[in-house]
């Protein structure tokens, strides 16, 4: 396993559209996989994609929250990890929320960004199993956030009005910025 370099924003990798993943359990696919969980944790990132780490391909790995049903098995863990192999997302509704989001690619600086509160997603995980979800709020965020990446998109692309981005050093989490 490695740690690998993460692409920072104006890489032109980041800028690209990644390719289809042609062969999910091949074992340089979970090779990636692997390598690209030890660079999240890391970095201390809650989601990583492909060409962030100068691999053009569909793939991307978040941590969600755990269901009801998994919290009450007394699990050490409040998250899990989902692979998603060229994943396809689905607007479910019109309706937006408006949250800060960070980047390691876009390391120091948080943004307000509008993202679709309820979406599917679907794809193939690292063992070639459908991956079939309908999901909301922060984890729909996630989802979307990370699969931009596939597309050559950055947050600070998808936000509105830019007065809201900040170093992270110098926010000051006021609500007035996400009016």
């Amino acid at each position: 396993m490695a740690i690998l370099k993460i692409a920072r924003m104006g890489h032109p990798i980041l800028k690209g559209v990644a390719q289809k993943v042609a062969e999910p359990k091949s074992s340089e696919i979970h090779n990636l996989i692997r390598d690209m969980l030890e660079t999240m944790e890391d970095a201390g990132g809650v989601g990583l994609a492909a060409p962030q780490v100068h691999v053009p391909l569909r793939l991307v790995i978040f941590e969600i929250p755990l269901t009801d049903q998994e919290a009450e098995d007394e699990t050490p863990r409040q998250t899990s990890t989902q692979i998603l192999i060229n994943p396809i997302i689905t607007p479910l509704s019109k309706e937006t929320d408006l949250g800060w989001e960070g980047c390691l690619s876009v390391p120091e600086l948080r943004g307000a960004v509008p993202r679709f509160r309820h979406i599917r997603y679907q794809g193939v995980d690292e063992t070639g199993d459908k991956v079939d979800r309908e999901v909301q709020d922060f984890h729909a965020r996630v989802v979307q956030h990370e699969c931009d990446h596939l597309d050559g998109i950055l947050y600070p692309m998808r936000m509105t009005k830019l007065d809201s981005l900040h170093f992270i050093s110098e926010m000051r989490f006021n609500t007035e910025n996400m009016e």
